[in-house]
């Protein structure tokens, strides 16, 4: 059951670093955000004045940088979750969670086709331009929910 444990709380670090890079590439498009930094606490207050709402968007210049991280970490993730296919085969299989596993390894797969352009680029919603980050993002966020759902297996199964 250690290995089971151990297998569990690794999976969480893994769910937590996947959520930050999805939000991190999308964040490239753009978005408005609300302040809710002071969120579930009546009695907080603002030591400054702050807006309410602000655009949070990856600036021109370290778009490509995102990528590529989000990219790197998808591929070091991908060969250490095959790793763990083969170290963990019998808690896998014990839990009936090997399928699970395989559609986070697809899922990851998927982040490193070939990137036909000679950058990043990253147009505006459905605009004429490509969107690699917010692609990138669909991927890493699907591997986020089946590693979500693998955890799930291996704590009820």
């Amino acid at each position: 059951y250690a290995r089971a444990d151990n297998l569990k709380n690794y999976l969480a670090d893994v769910e937590t670093r996947l959520g930050s890079l999805s939000q991190r590439l999308s964040a490239s498009v753009g978005q408005a955000r609300f302040n809710t930094d002071l969120a579930g606490d009546p009695a907080a207050n603002q030591s400054t004045v702050d807006v309410s709402e602000r655009i949070v968007k990856t600036p021109w210049m370290e778009i490509d940088d995102v990528f590529f991280e989000a990219r790197g970490s998808a591929w070091a993730l991908l060969h250490i979750l095959r790793a763990i296919e083969a170290d963990f085969g019998s808690v896998l299989e014990n839990k009936n969670a090997r399928v699970s596993l395989k559609q986070v390894i697809r899922e990851l797969e998927a982040t490193q086709q070939t990137v036909w352009s000679p950058m990043i680029l990253n147009g505006s919603g459905f605009g004429i331009f490509a969107n690699h980050s917010l692609v990138m993002a669909s991927y890493i966020s699907r591997a986020h929910a089946a590693i979500s759902d693998l955890r799930a297996l291996l704590v009820q199964g």
